[in-house]
């Protein structure tokens, strides 16, 4: 059985879609959560993939949160041993900072849903070729560098990087993509959640994303399953794709 380990940095913040994608597969998963036990220090070593997901941390509070640092220690050896990686949002935002980029404020906090923009590189890359214009749940502050030897994916215009990869099989992904309807009408319930969202503007509010969440979250779906899928086989479930040296 294949195994994959996942970086959880609160439990409101699951695989949502992705869980039922990699247990159909095949995949054993063991989740590492930094909220209950921030002391650990995982070894990738034995693991197929490793997803690294959000969080309400940023990368630059490693005083209050020192698993950050061993996190991007293990990004890097997964790097190392061409171990496929996805990281979503602030995992994202770890990866870029695992390949020496920057990570800081963005201009405006995007909440809620996007249209987000397929760069030229996109249309020949196994997961991102799928995206071209779709909308996209969003929820951070953050934003990233693109890391040195990095393929820019996607962007949208309140935020260029949106998403890349490094190598045949390192991703970021800035945006919600694991995300469902019923996770984001849980996290749009959560009181300080909301309130982070309702001080961001009208537009943030609850009934404002709750109306684009019913609009877009069916498409969103179709898109989830796609480009998840094309992540699943890139661990070796399916045909390797080898896109050549960057």
């Amino acid at each position: 059985m294949r195994k994959l380990l996942v970086f959880q940095h609160s439990a409101r913040e699951p695989l949502g879609v992705l869980d039922p994608m990699l247990r159909k597969a095949g995949f054993r998963i063991r989740y590492v959560n930094f909220s209950r036990q921030p002391e650990l220090k995982p070894d990738v070593s034995r693991y197929n993939g490793l997803i690294v997901l959000g969080g309400p941390m940023n990368v630059d509070q490693q005083d209050r949160y020192p698993h950050l640092a061993a996190e991007i220690a293990a990004i890097r050896d997964a790097l190392a041993r061409d171990i496929p990686i996805l990281g979503i949002c602030l995992g994202a935002q770890l990866l870029a900072a695992a390949l020496g980029a920057n990570v800081q404020p963005n201009n405006v906090r995007e909440i809620g849903w996007y249209r987000l923009h397929a760069t030229g590189a996109a249309g020949g890359d196994p997961l991102c070729r799928h995206i071209a214009d779709h909308h996209v749940f969003q929820w951070h502050a953050y934003t990233f560098d693109l890391p040195p030897g990095a393929v820019h994916l996607a962007s949208t215009p309140t935020c260029p990087n949106q998403a890349f990869r490094y190598g045949d099989r390192a991703y970021g992904l800035q945006f919600h993509l694991e995300a469902d309807l019923q996770l984001i009408q849980r996290w749009l319930h959560v009181p300080e959640y909301r309130a982070e969202a309702e001080a961001a503007g009208p537009e943030h509010h609850l009934e404002h994303i709750l109306r684009d969440t019913h609009q877009h979250s069916p498409q969103a779906l179709t898109l989830s399953e796609r480009v998840f899928g094309e992540f699943i086989g890139l661990t070796g479930w399916r045909r390797r794709v080898r896109l050549g040296s960057l």
